[in-house]
C-alpha cells in the first residue's frame, strides 16, 4: 500500500513539473529578475515603499469602498433596472490595480490581515462575474440602462469609450501578480474566466466581431496571461488586437489607429495608450518572433527620445488629449505629463531593454522613474499629481484623490513592483541596471547566485555590491554605466550638458581595478566570482547644466540643473523672489548641499544668480542672489507657489521683477 502512495505521489510529482516545463518562457533574450527575488532595503526607495504600504495602498482600498467601487460588484450580483448607473465605465479597474499593488507588497511584507481583506473583495469581485466570464459592472449591475457609455449591448462600443477590453487587461495583470504573490488562483480563475469570454466573441472567425481595444492594455496584459498558463489562444488575441488596429472601423491617431501599428513612425495621440500599446507590441514581438513589431518600436521610440521627451522623463505634452504634441513641442507650465503616461514609458522601456540588451533604454527608464514619476505622488504617499508640469505659478496643488483615479490607482501597482526592475539574466550575463540597496536571489544557467548591493544612491555615486553566495560559478557581471556620467543625458541630441565636465568613474573588485570592457553600455566584468567577493563602484556626481536642443521653443536661451540621476528646480520656499526674473549665470558656481531634516532627506543645489528689476528711476538692475533648488519629485509639499525647471540663462528669456 506505502508502494501503491509514493507511486501516486511520485506521478503527481511528475505532473506538476511537466505542467510548469510546458509553459513557455517569456520569449525575450533577457530575463528579467522578477520583485519576487529581490528584497529592497534601500534608504530612499525604502521610504517610497514604506509609504505605498502605510498610507497609498490603504487609502486606495478606502476610496474603492467609500467611491463605491465596491458596490458596484454588489450591485452586478444582484442586477436591477432601478439602480442608476454612475461614475466611470473603467472603475472596476481601480480595484484591480489596487490588488496588484498589495500582492506586490506581500511578497515583500507578508501580512495575513492584508491577504485576508484582499480575498474578501474577491468574493465580491467573482459574484459580479456572469456565467459566461463576462465581467464588467457598467453593464451587468442595470443591463436595460447601462453606463452611458456602454452602448446598448456587449462589446458595442468598445472601441471607443465603454472599456470592457481595458477592464479586462487591468484584471489580468491584477491577477498574475497575485497569483505570482500568493499561489492563489481565486483572482486568477476570474480573469481566465473573462479572457475566455473575451476570446470567443473576437476575432475573425465565423460569428466573431472584428474589434480592438479603444483604449490598450489588454494587448500586454493577455500576452503575459499565456506566459502563466502556457494558453496559446491569449497570446493569439494580443496579436489580433494589433494586428487589427488601424483595420476596423475606427482610425484615429488619438488611439494610435490612423494606420496599422507595424507602419507607424511617430508617437501620437493619447500618450498612456500609446505606451501600453508599445509595451504589448514588445511583447508579442518577443513571443512570436515577428521583427516588423520591434521596427516598428525602434522607429517609434527613436521618435520619443528625439523629440518628444522631457527632461524630467515625462511624456505627453498636451492636455488636449491628455497627448503628445507635434515635434519639439514641449512646453513647461502646460505640459501634461500624465503620471500614468511615466508608468507606461518605463514598461516600454523595460522591454526593449529585455529585446535589445542596450543600456540606453534604463537610462530613459531611469530619469523617468526617480523624476517624473514619483512627482505623481507625494512622499507621505497620500496626496497625487495627475499632470507633472515644469513651471507652476501656483496654480498646480497634488490631491489627495481624483474622481478618475487612474493615476493614483496606477501609482498602487508600480512603486511595490520596482524589485523587479533591479536586476536581468542572460545566459551568464547577470546585469546590475538599477542602483539600490538590496538582497537579491538570482538564477543563472539553473544555478543559484545571491548578492547584495549596498549605496546612497541617488545622492552619491558610490554602490558596493557583494556575492554573497555563488553556485553558478564563472559569469559576468554586465553593470550599467548611466548616460549621465559619460556626458549624455538622454540617447539624443534633444538635451546636452553645458558646463563642459568630464565626469570619471571606475570599478574595482575586492579593492583592485576590475578591467573588464563596455559593452551596450555595460561594463562586462568575466570572472569566476566566489563567495565574498566586493565590487566597488563610483560614479561622479557632480551638478550639471544642461540645454535644449535649439528646436524646443519653450527652452530657448534656458538651462536646467542636474545630478546624477535627479533633475533640480527652483520653488518659491527656498527663493524669496521671483523666479521668471532670475539670471543664472553663464558659468554658475553651484554648491552641494546636504539637507537630511528636509523633504524626507535631500540633497540640495546652490547657484549664483542675478535677479533683475527696475530701479527707483525706472532703469534696469540687477542683484546678485543665491538660487536654491530642489530634486523635481519633491517639489508642491510646501504649499502653493512659484517653480521651474527650466532657468533663464539668456536677457531675453527673463521676465524682470517690478
Amino acid at each position: 500500500m506505502k508502494r501503491i502512495i509514493n507511486l501516486l505521489l511520485l506521478a503527481v510529482a511528475m505532473t506538476a513539473v511537466c505542467a510548469a516545463s510546458s509553459r513557455p518562457a517569456h520569449g525575450y533574450p533577457i530575463d528579467p529578475v522578477p520583485f519576487t527575488s529581490v528584497r529592497v532595503t534601500d534608504g530612499f526607495w525604502w521610504q517610497r515603499l514604506k509609504a505605498s504600504r502605510e498610507v497609498t495602498i490603504p487609502l486606495a482600498f478606502s476610496k474603492c469602498e467609500e467611491s463605491g467601487r465596491y458596490r458596484n460588484f454588489v450591485n452586478a450580483a444582484n442586477p436591477s433596472d432601478t439602480i442608476a448607473v454612475g461614475g466611470f465605465s473603467f472603475d472596476d479597474t481601480d480595484v484591480y490595480k489596487t490588488i496588484e499593488g498589495a500582492s506586490y507588497l506581500l511578497q515583500t511584507y507578508p501580512d495575513k490581515k492584508l491577504e485576508h481583506y484582499i480575498d474578501s473583495i474577491l468574493v465580491i469581485v467573482a459574484a459580479a462575474q456572469e456565467p459566461d466570464g463576462y465581467l464588467y459592472t457598467s453593464r451587468t449591475m442595470n443591463p436595460e440602462h447601462p453606463h452611458k457609455w456602454a452602448g446598448s449591448k456587449r462589446w458595442e462600443k468598445v472601441e471607443e469609450l465603454s472599456h470592457e477590453f481595458y477592464n479586462l487587461g487591468h484584471m489580468v495583470d491584477g491577477a498574475v501578480a497575485h497569483y505570482q504573490a500568493t499561489g492563489k488562483r481565486n483572482f486568477l480563475d476570474i480573469a481566465v474566466r473573462y479572457a475566455d469570454c473575451v476570446c470567443r466573441a473576437i476575432g475573425d472567425k465565423p460569428g466573431q466581431l472584428t474589434l480592438v481595444p479603444g483604449h490598450q492594455i489588454a494587448e500586454m496584459a493577455l500576452a503575459r496571461l499565456y506566459l502563466v498558463t502556457g494558453d496559446r489562444k491569449y497570446l493569439d488575441q494580443a496579436a489580433f488586437f494589433l494586428d487589427k488596429r488601424g483595420r476596423t472601423s475606427r482610425r484615429d491617431a488619438y488611439s494610435q489607429a490612423h494606420k496599422p501599428v507595424t507602419e507607424q513612425d511617430e508617437a501620437v495621440g493619447h500618450a498612456v495608450r500609446a505606451a501600453y500599446m508599445y509595451a504589448g507590441m514588445a511583447d508579442v514581438a518577443a513571443l512570436t518572433g515577428d521583427s516588423a513589431y520591434i521596427k516598428a518600436i525602434d522607429r517609434i521610440w527613436n521618435n520619443i527620445v528625439g523629440m518628444k521627451y522631457y527632461i524630467t522623463g515625462g511624456i505627453g505634452a498636451t492636455a488636449d488629449g491628455e497627448a503628445f504634441g507635434a515635434n519639439f513641442e514641449l512646453p513647461n507650465m502646460s505640459a501634461y505629463c500624465e503620471t500614468c503616461a511615466a508608468i507606461g514609458n518605463v514598461y516600454v522601456n523595460h522591454r526593449l531593454f529585455l529585446l535589445h540588451g542596450e543600456s540606453k533604454y534604463y537610462d530613459v527608464l531611469e530619469r523617468t522613474l526617480y523624476n517624473g514619476l514619483i512627482s505623481g505622488v507625494s512622499l507621505d504617499g497620500g496626496s497625487f499629481f495627475y499632470p507633472n508640469p515644469l513651471e507652476s505659478a501656483g496654480q498646480h496643488q497634488r490631491a489627495p484623490w481624483f474622481g478618475c483615479a487612474c493615476c493614483p490607482s496606477n501609482i498602487c501597482r508600480f512603486i511595490p513592483s520596482l524589485p523587479g526592475y533591479v536586476y536581468a539574466v542572460r545566459d551568464r550575463d547577470v546585469y546590475v541596471n538599477l542602483f539600490m540597496s538590496n538582497t537579491a536571489r538570482l538564477d543563472v544557467a539553473g544555478k543559484r547566485l545571491d548578492l547584495s548591493q549596498n549605496t546612497a544612491y541617488p545622492w552619491n555615486g558610490d554602490i558596493s555590491l557583494s556575492v554573497d553566495s555563488n553556485k553558478a560559478g564563472r559569469f559576468r557581471m554586465m553593470i550599467r554605466i548611466p548616460g549621465w556620467v559619460v556626458n549624455r543625458p538622454v540617447p539624443s541630441d534633444l538635451y546636452a550638458y553645458t558646463d563642459g565636465k568630464n565626469p570619471s568613474w571606475h570599478v574595482k573588485i575586492n579593492g583592485r581595478n576590475a578591467g573588464g570592457e563596455l559593452e551596450n553600455g555595460y561594463l562586462a566584468i568575466d570572472r569566476n566570482w566566489k563567495k565574498g567577493d566586493r565590487v566597488e563602484i563610483h560614479f561622479d556626481m557632480e551638478p550639471r547644466t544642461v540645454k535644449a536642443d535649439s528646436h524646443v521653443v519653450a527652452d530657448s536661451g534656458r538651462i536646467c540643473l542636474e545630478r546624477g540621476p535627479l533633475v533640480y528646480c527652483a520653488e518659491w520656499p527656498d527663493n524669496k523672489f521671483n523666479l521668471p526674473s532670475v539670471l543664472l549665470n553663464r558659468h554658475p558656481e553651484i554648491r552641494v548641499e546636504n539637507a537630511p531634516g528636509q523633504l524626507c532627506g535631500i540633497v540640495r543645489l546652490v547657484a549664483d544668480a542675478q535677479k533683475l528689476g527696475y530701479g527707483a528711476d525706472g532703469r534696469l538692475v540687477s542683484e546678485d542672489i543665491s538660487l536654491t533648488l530642489i530634486p523635481y519629485y519633491a517639489w508642491a509639499h510646501r504649499g502653493p507657489g512659484q517653480m521651474a525647471v527650466w532657468l533663464p540663462q539668456s536677457l531675453n528669456a527673463v521676465v524682470p521683477e517690478q
